[in-house]
């Protein structure tokens, strides 16, 4: 794989945790149609023309360019000077670049000048792992309120929701066992997945309100089928927006993740299992691999 641009050199866990993403990565988010169009959706129906705009880690800018479409003035905030170089230059040759600005600043420590009406950030992971989006939404919210005071903007997306599930995971490719952290399209059915368990939301996160910066999760779970438990599944619904007038969310779901477990448990049907995990937003994955617990209660 090539890469455009260096990673900055300030520390490993900057680079692990998502402060730094390659160019590479973010051209392919914009392949995303699944992410692209929600993302669309939602800022077509919050965003209305004389609006003032904030994105926060823009990336490649397309979700600025939805909310200019809208007749909104944007202020697009990328912290990598690379990629903020692409966006501007990606947004001027799309006809908004008068429309857009684009500064290049850490979103964690960035203040709008004039108050905001609505604030898009997309910097999330399943389980808000690796990215900054915690962070940095929480810090937006203080500098916010100690330069404007009074109400916050609108935010998209607006929830996260966050949910786990024991599974048989199937860890063997062509004959070689491979029991490691896997990633697959956000659809429940998969043919290396067998569910044991219904999802249990862990986590509901409305970013208006104050964000979790740890998770500590310990819950009893009940099979609804036999089956050995070699993994856990990790599943992240973002609701976007809300459409009151249809009744309906505008929702986007991150790839789900797998997670092996260190020892398989054999389970029956009605039997409780208890889950445990322990992990801070924005994370590596490994560290919440390596605190998953999974036991046989009944």
């Amino acid at each position: 794989m090539t890469l455009t641009g260096t990673a900055p050199q300030t520390g490993t866990d900057e680079y692990l945790l998502g402060q730094y993403i390659p160019l590479v990565y973010h051209y392919n988010m914009l392949q995303d149609e699944d992410r692209v169009n929600a993302f669309q959706a939602a800022i077509n129906h919050v965003v209305q023309p004389g609006m003032h705009v904030v994105e926060l880690g823009a990336g490649t800018g397309i979700l600025s360019s939805f909310a200019a479409r809208r007749g909104a003035t944007v202020t697009c905030v990328e912290r990598i000077p690379d990629l903020a170089d692409t966006a501007r230059r990606l947004l001027t040759q799309n006809g908004w670049g008068e429309q857009v600005t684009v500064i290049q600043a850490d979103a964690a420590k960035f203040t709008p000048s004039r108050p905001v009406d609505v604030v898009v950030c997309e910097m999330l992971h399943v389980g808000l792992l690796r990215e900054k989006q915690a962070q940095v939404i929480a810090a937006f919210k203080r500098n916010y309120q100690r330069a404007f005071g009074g109400a916050l903007p609108v935010f998209i997306p607006e929830v996260s929701i966050l949910m786990v599930q024991p599974v048989t995971q199937s860890f063997d490719f062509a004959g070689y066992h491979a029991p490691v952290p896997s990633f697959h399209a956000p659809v429940l059915e998969q043919p290396r997945t067998t569910e044991l368990a219904p999802l249990a939301a862990y986590a509901n996160i409305d970013y208006r309100e104050t964000i979790p910066m740890r998770f500590d999760f310990q819950m009893p779970m009940t099979a609804d089928r036999p089956g050995s438990v070699n993994a856990l599944r990790f599943i992240t619904q973002n609701v976007l927006a809300i459409d009151m007038s249809k009744q309906a969310a505008i929702t986007w779901a991150n790839q789900c993740m797998v997670l092996p477990i260190d020892k398989a448990l054999d389970v029956a049907a009605g039997q409780t299992l208890e889950l445990r995990f322990d992990y801070e937003a924005g994370g590596s994955v490994e560290s919440l691999n390596n605190s998953l617990d999974v036991k046989l209660v009944t």
